[in-house]
């Protein structure tokens, strides 16, 4: 099934339903079909095709989330650009992709009117399109080099989708969050699964998006019934004092997924939420979601993150040790994913035809065939001659009552080489508490030389942790 069909299903049984709702307001399905319609009729006259891509430069919005729809009709391929991002990576974004169009808020607001549209363009079907042809791309954050394009596949996105309907049993008077920008992966959850099921998406405003006591507040004016966001968001949000109790919710299931939450706030958000499912999901954008894992009730000796579950979506999931074979229960190694949800390759290289696709993500296999996430491949570094991950360390030091946020980087070269904590919470302690409380849980190579402590650590656009910010900072700083 292609993305755009949940619209044209909803659109004739239940019109007057609200599909989406954002800042620039509402759409019921019926009103979604007709604009995406219109706009794909517009598109057809500037004889964009099947295949072409076309970039959506665009703030998030419902009419945003049509022009996806339109683009899909055409059997096209949009392409989600941060609108925020310097216009130096949109260009090279751009020359990468070769978009037959490039659609800003002026040239949507240009777009020709229903009335304007010749019968013939108006009265346009949908271009059929198979589970291969490519839907979207998805551009990476570039941060060891050029921005790489993820080709999504209708295929891949319905894969998921199928997975996630079944996990979560959306109802039409469901109400999802969408948080994530439309050119991060988490929003595929928000954006189809909704449509899927005839229920409701609502677009968190960008401005309200890293601003706890808005979040807050929207999640129960909204009436959100399943949420979805990387855990530095949930954490910003179980820091303020607005932070809602179970009773003023309406929510019943909540997905995380894109870093590890760490295991004291994820406990702390359990306890308080008790009746709403919880999962936490795993999964590269190159593969979306391919393992997954529900929490339940967290042992209270628990020292480190939930597992990120067993495979999902139709995958197969693996891990391969350093010597090359496949890790047994309780060996680690390099995860590897082959199945429907893997991409089509990235835009402009060779197809990657149905080659496992290997994350740099380095897990423990469980007794019971799912998996720990223990870290980036690449996040482990070489200090005073020992090969350490960082993730440990960050780990230790959320054990402290008063550190909600913990980073960790390696400053110098060489045997100039220093472990620098950067620290955020209610009560940081300082360098001396810091190192005894490594001392504990640590072997004594990974005793943090420095501590720097701030009001919050940085996020990127993503919300995620943004590590490149920090080494930026201990440059110059």
């Amino acid at each position: 099934m292609s993305l755009y069909a949940s619209v044209l299903r909803h659109a004739r049984e239940s019109a007057q339903a609200c599909a989406a709702a954002g800042p620039d307001g509402e759409l019921t399905y019926g009103e979604l079909d007709r604009l995406a319609k219109r706009w794909a009729g517009a598109l057809a006259e500037r004889e964009i095709a099947k295949g072409d891509r076309v970039a959506l430069h665009l703030p998030k919005s419902v009419r945003a989330l049509a022009m996806m729809q339109a683009v899909l009709r055409r059997g096209a391929v949009y392409v989600p650009i941060d609108p925020l991002l310097p216009q130096s990576r949109v260009d090279e974004i751009v020359r990468d992709c070769k978009p037959a169009l490039v659609i800003t808020e002026r040239v949507m607001n240009g777009m020709a009117t229903e009335a304007e549209l010749s019968e013939s363009v108006a009265a346009l079907e949908p271009l059929a399109v198979s589970a291969d042809n490519p839907a979207y791309i998805l551009y990476t954050s570039g941060s060891t080099g050029a921005p790489k394009g993820i080709c999504i596949s209708h295929g891949n996105a319905e894969a998921f989708v199928r997975w996630a309907v079944d996990t979560i049993r959306p109802e039409p008077d469901d109400r999802f969050a969408n948080h994530a920008p439309f050119h991060f992966d988490l929003s595929v959850l928000d954006i189809y699964v909704a449509l899927h099921a005839g229920a409701s998406v609502r677009l968190i405003p960008e401005a309200a998006s890293y601003e706890p006591a808005a979040l807050n507040r929207f999640l129960v004016e909204e009436k959100i019934t399943v949420w979805y966001s990387v855990p530095s968001v949930l954490q910003m949000m179980m820091s303020d004092a607005t932070f809602p109790v179970e009773s003023e919710l309406e929510l019943r299931a909540l997905f995380f997924a894109g870093e590890s939450f760490p295991i004291r706030q994820l406990r702390k958000l359990r306890e308080a939420w008790p009746g709403v499912s919880m999962w936490n999901l795993y999964g590269p954008t190159e593969t979306n979601v391919c393992t997954a894992y529900e929490v339940a009730v967290i042992a209270p000796e628990r020292e480190v993150p939930v597992p990120i579950g067993t495979a999902c979506s139709g995958d197969r999931v693996w891990a391969e040790s350093a010597s090359g074979m496949v890790a047994a229960p309780g060996e680690e190694g390099e995860l590897i994913v082959e199945g429907p949800t893997v991409m089509l390759g990235y835009w402009g290289a060779a197809p990657r035809g149905n080659a496992p696709y290997r994350t740099g993500d380095w897990a423990l296999r469980r007794e019971d065939g799912g998996f720990e996430f223990l870290g980036r491949i690449d996040h482990m570094v070489k200090v005073r001659g020992y090969r350490i991950e960082l993730g440990a360390i960050e780990a230790a030091l959320l054990h402290h009552p008063g550190i909600e946020q913990a980073a960790v980087i390696v400053e110098g070269e060489g045997l100039e080489a220093k472990l620098v904590a950067y620290v955020a919470g209610s009560d940081c302690p300082g360098l001396l508490e810091v190192k005894r409380l490594c001392a504990e849980r640590l072997p004594r190579y990974m005793i943090v030389d420095r501590v720097r402590p701030m009001s919050r650590l940085p996020l990127n656009r993503n919300g995620k942790l943004d590590r490149r910010r920090l080494a930026a900072e201990a440059v110059h700083g």
